[in-house]
């Protein structure tokens, strides 16, 4: 899915952790005030001078939410990427895709302006809030050519390089309201066999969570390689790992999680590489996905500090009162597709931990900010004391680990969510770097 400052003296900061702690860096404290929040505009996604995506056949992807008012087609750097994903279309319940909420002229724009830059232009069919017909509109083989033939002609219609599955989840409840069904994930299988029979010339990839596709029993599937020989490949959606939702605080997108107490062992990078190449889906079939985003906690000082200035994670948080996180985050008054109030995420997108001072126009912490960064996890923390807000974000460091170990394990590429949350590049420029090396 899924948001200026002078440098003080630097102090040494050391995590003490609920749970088994992993080698830790050392960060920064100071005194200064917080600054007013600022709004993004579209020219805040600079750029600059790096690039190299797709070196070496590699996958270098983003999604373009084509609801963000503020940062358009125009404003994508795409000679970051090889594939840029339009985010989203959802299936509808007479066998379509639902197009009511896209202007036809932006999913035009968007295709035309991929191509002229050379990057293939993907469709994303799904997403949180777009599951809800995913699994009645595969559950025969009726539906399924139907349905294929729907999503084909859009495609077609528009001039996309291919499609984008974003089904949450098969077999497992989503946002709340989703049909499901026990065959749901063979009933994929099919449906992408359907439409790769239609159209074979085109992608088709899969953005997954952590855990591979549940089966009839509701487990995670132990035999997804037919999948492996349907899709080009799959982004595992590595990040939501903790957030508002959870019961403690924790990373939003770790790298590794094995230094955690097995109670806090929620998925990871490793961990999920493992279980989808141990379940059939090769190393270089995986695309890793990365958030340009941050979940925040609302964190009393007495709680997340302790020892005057070392931070605690893995601990409670107050769920009661969640912060409202950027300007994106905005959600005052609207429901979910289930006709449910949306509350306040606490999400931060990365140029919105520059612009509500968090950060440093550099990346680096602001003065006056808690922070920590762990090793393990390859997770940096930020803390206010004065707003008493603790933010679980990704940076330059964590981006270039996550490069590093992409191409040390042989996968495919990276996926980031989404493109508009990168600060002047700093964050795909980083994960190019460490999957690179240049």
């Amino acid at each position: 899915m899924k948001f200026s400052l002078a440098l003080a003296f630097l102090s040494a900061l050391h995590l003490t952790s609920a749970a088994p702690t992993c080698s830790l860096k050392t960060s920064s404290v100071a005194a200064a005030a917080t600054p007013t929040p600022t709004t993004p505009t579209s020219t805040l996604p600079s750029g600059n001078t790096t690039t190299g995506a797709g070196t070496n056949g590699t996958i270098s992807m983003t999604w373009f939410a084509d609801w963000r008012t503020n940062y358009t087609v125009s404003d994508v750097q795409w000679s970051k990427y090889t594939h840029v994903a339009f985010f989203a279309v959802s299936p509808s319940p007479s066998l379509t895709l639902d197009l009511s909420t896209t202007d036809p002229s932006t999913i035009s724009d968007f295709v035309s302006t991929a191509h002229s830059n050379g990057v293939k232009a993907l469709l994303t069919v799904g997403g949180w809030d777009g599951s809800m017909y995913w699994s009645s509109s595969v559950d025969s083989a009726q539906n399924r050519s139907t349905f294929a033939t729907a999503v084909l002609q859009v495609v077609n219609s528009y001039g996309f390089d291919g499609v984008d599955f974003d089904w949450e989840y098969p077999n497992k409840q989503g946002v709340g309201c989703n049909t499901i069904n026990s065959n749901d994930t063979a009933n994929f299988l099919e449906f992408i066999t359907e439409m790769r029979q239609q159209a074979s010339n085109i992608t088709y990839s899969a953005a997954v969570s952590v855990a591979p596709f549940y089966d009839t029993n509701g487990q995670p599937s132990t035999d997804l390689s037919d999948f492996a020989q349907q899709l080009d490949w799959i982004e595992i959606m590595n990040y939501d790992v903790y957030g508002s939702f959870s019961t403690v605080t924790g990373p939003n997108s770790p790298l590794n999680d094995t230094c955690a107490s097995s109670g806090n062992q929620q998925g990871s990078a490793v961990s999920a590489v493992a279980s989808w190449t141990k379940a059939g889906i090769p190393a270089n079939k995986i695309v890793l996905g990365v958030a340009a985003y941050g979940h925040s906690f609302s964190v009393p000082s007495s709680t997340a500090v302790v020892n005057g200035n070392q931070l605690t994670v893995y601990t409670s948080f107050n769920k009661a009162s969640e912060p409202a996180g950027d300007a994106w985050d905005d959600v005052t008054g609207t429901t979910d597709i289930c006709g449910n109030p949306n509350p306040a995420s606490g999400v931060y997108q990365f140029w919105g931990l520059v612009g509500y001072g968090f950060l440093n126009q550099d990346g680096s912490v602001a003065s006056g900010k808690l922070s920590l960064y762990d090793d393990c996890s390859q997770t940096p923390y930020v803390y206010d004391p004065v707003s008493e807000i603790l933010v679980s974000y990704d940076n330059a460091q964590s981006f270039t680990a996550k490069g590093q170990y992409i191409a040390q394990s042989g996968l495919l590429g990276f996926a980031m969510y989404e493109a508009g949350g990168d600060y002047n590049n700093m964050l795909v420029d980083a994960i190019t770097k460490g999957l690179t090396g240049s």
